[in-house]
C-alpha cells in the first residue's frame, strides 16, 4: 500500500514537471515568434484638452523613428526599446505621458498625455509663457494659441524660480481656474495685472475699472461679490461711474465713484467697444483671449445688462451711493462704503497695471 501511494507522487511530480517544462517552452516559442514579427503599423492616440493640440502625429512619430532603425513598418518588434521610446516622448515639455505597446496584430499603438495650460503669463521682462496645474513653465507653441487668462508683469523671467514666485504662479493657477468656471468672467475680465506685493488686480473688457482682488485667498467668494456688485449695483448705476472696485475684503465691495471727465472717457469707450465687438463677433470668437464656456442657466450673463447700463448713462446725471455688499447677497444699508466724490487718478493707475512690452489686448 505504501508502495503504491509512492508510485503515485512520483508519477504526479512527473506530470507537473512535465506540464511546467512545456508552458514554458510554448511561451518561449511565442514570444520568439512573436519578436520575429515585424510590425504592421503605427497607431497614435494624443489626449489633448478640448481638442487643443500642442504636439501632434508627426512630431510623435519623428521623436519615435529617432528611437528605431529606420522606417517603422516592417521592423521587427524585438527592435522596438518601448520604455526608452517613452522616456524619449516624455522629454518633449508638452508630454505628460507616454505609453507604448504592440497589439495582437503587430500595430504599435502610442498614447500620448498633453500637458494642460490654464494660464498665459507675461513676465515684466517682455518674455511670456504658460502654466499648467503641476505649475509647469511651458512654452509658447507655433501649432497653437490656448483661449486663457492674461496675467501681466509677472516678476520672474528665469526657468528655475525663487519659493516666492513658485507660490505667485500657484496663485494664478487658482485665479485662473475659478474665472474659467463661469463665462460670465471669462467675457467680463480682460487681463490681470499682478502687483509689486504680489497682490492682483483685474481690467475688464468694458470701461476703465479697475477691479483690486488682493490675493488669491476665498477667490471664489470675491468673484461671487463680484458678479453681484454688478448684477445689483452696476445694472441700476451704469459702467462709468465707479474708478475702482475692491472686493479683496470679507463680506462687502468697497467701490470709489469717478470724477466727470472719467465719465465721459469711459461712456464714450463704452460705446466704442459696444459697436466693434458687434462688427467683429466671428474675429472675437476667435481670439486668443477669449474662451466662451457653453452657456448654463447659472452662468449665462444678460447681454441687457450692457445696454440699459449706457441707456442710464445718457439719461441720467445722478450717482447713487454705494452701499456694502455681504458675500450672501444681501445689500446692507447700516454702514456706508468708502465712497467719495474725490477723482481717481485713473491714468496712473493704468499705467502701474500694463507693462509697457503688453498690449492690453493681446492676440494669441
Amino acid at each position: 500500500m505504501v508502495k503504491k501511494k509512492i508510485i503515485i507522487n512520483v508519477l504526479l511530480a512527473i506530470f507537473w514537471t512535465a506540464l511546467g517544462t512545456g508552458t514554458i517552452v510554448l511561451l518561449a516559442a511565442a514570444i520568439r515568434i512573436k519578436d520575429s514579427k515585424k510590425c504592421t503599423g503605427v497607431e497614435i492616440t494624443i489626449k489633448a484638452v478640448s481638442n487643443n493640440f500642442f504636439v501632434d502625429k508627426a512630431d510623435i512619430l519623428k521623436i519615435i523613428a529617432s528611437n528605431t532603425n529606420g522606417d517603422l513598418k516592417d521592423n521587427k518588434v524585438s527592435s522596438f526599446d518601448l520604455k526608452g521610446i517613452e522616456l524619449e516622448l516624455e522629454k518633449n515639455i508638452w508630454i505628460k505621458n507616454a505609453q507604448l505597446f504592440f497589439d495582437n496584430n503587430e500595430k504599435l499603438q502610442v498614447n500620448v498625455t498633453e500637458r494642460e495650460p490654464v494660464a498665459r503669463v507675461f513676465s515684466s521682462y517682455g518674455t511670456t509663457f504658460y502654466v499648467d496645474k503641476e505649475v509647469s513653465m511651458l512654452p509658447l507653441s507655433d501649432k497653437f494659441s490656448a483661449r486663457l487668462p492674461v496675467f501681466t508683469n509677472f516678476p520672474s523671467d528665469k526657468k528655475v524660480l525663487l519659493p516666492s514666485d513658485s507660490s505667485l504662479l500657484r496663485d494664478i493657477i487658482s485665479i485662473s481656474q475659478a474665472i474659467q468656471k463661469d463665462s460670465f468672467y471669462m467675457a467680463m475680465i480682460e487681463q490681470i495685472d499682478i502687483t509689486p506685493q504680489h497682490t492682483f488686480e483685474m481690467l475688464p473688457k468694458l470701461g476703465n475699472t479697475l477691479i483690486v482682488v488682493g490675493d488669491a485667498k476665498n477667490i471664489e467668494k470675491k468673484l461671487a461679490k463680484l458678479r453681484l456688485f454688478y448684477k445689483e449695483i452696476v445694472v441700476n448705476a451704469g459702467w462709468s461711474k465707479y474708478s475702482e472696485i475692491n472686493i479683496q475684503y470679507n463680506n462687502q465691495v468697497v467701490a470709489k465713484r469717478k470724477g466727470v471727465e472719467d465719465v465721459r472717457a469711459d461712456s464714450l469707450r463704452t460705446l466704442q467697444l459696444i459697436q466693434l465687438i458687434a462688427e467683429n463677433a466671428k474675429k472675437l470668437s476667435e481670439d486668443s483671449l477669449q474662451t466662451i464656456i457653453q452657456d448654463t442657466e447659472k452662468n449665462s450673463p444678460n447681454a441687457n445688462m450692457i445696454l440699459q447700463s449706457i441707456e442710464r448713462d445718457e439719461n441720467s446725471d445722478s450717482i447713487p451711493v454705494l452701499e456694502p455688499i455681504s458675500s450672501k447677497g444681501n445689500i446692507e444699508n447700516k454702514m456706508p462704503a468708502a465712497v467719495g466724490k474725490q477723482n481717481l487718478d485713473k491714468t496712473k493707475k493704468t499705467n502701474q497695471a500694463l507693462p509697457k512690452t503688453v498690449v492690453k489686448k493681446h492676440s494669441l
